[in-house]
């Protein structure tokens, strides 16, 4: 059967490869509309367990509502009180026993294997960080999306890293690279923070995942997930917005090849097998 539908692909003057491969999503599970306003999802594959990011309230209010929970990785035993006192707390990334936690005007180091924040870490002129991430070496890189901003921090203390990069948002860092989304742009920096657009979105961007040989999963808060290409094609694997379903900060497990998805103001947490073939 297979060989006879990259047949008529071929008849039909289509590229068999595209057929075959065209990604997609396949729902694993998905928890009830429990999870206070969840932003961000992180996996901890040695605890069996996902950080999650709770703004439960206003996605900029410091109000002190917020915090960071954990969610079995089946979807089951959720504790949304892990970490409170935060304020609206979105991207996080994690080095060793360090999460780091975007909260507005700050980064909140989170020592997991005591089960308490470490400090916090202002960053000056800051109003709306939101997306983290760690390279290999643990240097921590946050966006201002406000400010259109993306800061370095390095033992500790940020540095403005890059400018004038209005709505700036997503963040992945890759060896020598650093992905960055920016309203409907999907950037990547080179080490000498030479920028390149790799595409553009219909709408803006949020999180953004790397899948392997320069591809990306990229998410738009409307509702919106794409497959992106290294040469800048995409095609669109999910769209929730019928159902009221944000697209957040993701996260994809390459090992697992499974998308974790929060659901902002739907209040969920899915997880979804990434198909490629």
């Amino acid at each position: 059967m297979k060989h006879r539908l990259i047949a008529l692909a071929l008849a039909a003057g289509l590229p068999a490869i595209a057929l075959a491969q065209t990604p997609s999503l396949q729902k694993i599970w998905e928890t009830d509309t429990i999870i206070a306003v969840p932003e961000s999802v992180l996996p901890d594959p040695a605890a069996g367990i996902l950080y999650v990011s709770l703004i439960d309230g206003g996605p900029w209010d410091v109000d002190g509502k917020g915090g960071v929970g954990k969610l079995g990785r089946d979807g089951n035993q959720y504790n949304g009180q892990w970490i409170t006192g935060l304020n609206a707390p979105k991207g996080m990334g994690r080095y060793g026993n360090r999460l780091y936690v975007a909260d507005i005007s700050e980064v909140v180091v989170i020592d997991v294997s005591k089960d308490r924040i470490e400090k916090k870490i202002p960053v000056a002129g800051a109003t709306g960080l939101n997306d983290i991430t760690v390279d290999k070496n643990g240097v921590v890189y946050v966006s201002d999306s406000k400010a259109g901003k993306v800061y370095r921090i390095a033992n500790d203390v940020p540095t403005l890293y890059m400018d004038d990069l209005p709505g700036a948002n997503g963040l992945k860092a890759s060896d020598t690279h650093l992905y960055i989304l920016a309203k409907k742009a999907v950037l990547v920096a080179d080490a000498s923070k030479n920028l390149r657009t790799i595409t553009d979105l219909p709408n803006g961007g949020d999180g953004v995942e790397e899948v392997g040989n320069g591809d990306l999963i990229v998410s738009e808060w409307i509702g919106n997930v794409f497959y992106v290409y290294a040469d800048g094609r995409k095609v669109l694997m999910l769209n929730r917005q019928a159902e009221h379903k944000n697209t957040a900060d993701i996260w994809f497990d390459k090992t697992l090849g499974v998308l974790y998805v929060p659901g902002f103001n739907g209040k969920t947490i899915t997880a979804y097998r990434l198909i490629r073939s």
